[in-house]
């Protein structure tokens, strides 16, 4: 059982993952993943955040930090350069949909905001799912 948890939506990578590889200079890929993983601490702060029904500090974090306010701090123009075309829509589906949660959490009513949180994360699948940079 365990070992079935342990694999269940394990992906495998290499020749046979359907995955498109994107090659991206080495250099630019770093600071990739590093935006990605921010994005990865900025979600669980929401969702701390959230939990702890401070919706407008939830709000604030997912705009400045995923949102579209997020773009310029972190280099997303020069980024975006490397990307495919349906990767960089992903991804500004992804900011923009962070703003949008930050609107509904500032609301102040949590289920749309979790909600409007889903659309953050089923984005994040979205690109995850069909794009690769190894």
């Amino acid at each position: 059982m365990l070992v079935l948890l342990a694999s269940y939506g394990v992906q495998s990578f290499g020749a046979d993952d359907p995955r498109q590889h994107v090659q991206i200079p080495e250099p630019m890929e770093r600071h990739m993943l590093s935006n990605m993983r921010d994005h990865l601490a900025a979600i669980n702060e929401v969702l701390v955040n959230m939990a702890d029904g401070k919706l407008e500090e939830a709000a604030a974090i997912a705009e400045f930090r995923l949102g579209m306010s997020s773009l310029e701090s972190h280099g997303a123009s020069h980024l975006a350069g490397f990307m495919p075309e349906e990767m960089r829509q992903m991804g500004t589906a992804m900011h923009r949909a962070a703003s949008r949660f930050a609107l509904r959490a500032q609301e102040g009513e949590p289920l749309p905001a979790y909600r409007a949180l889903g659309d953050i994360t089923s984005a994040c699948v979205a690109c995850h799912s069909n794009f690769r940079t190894r």
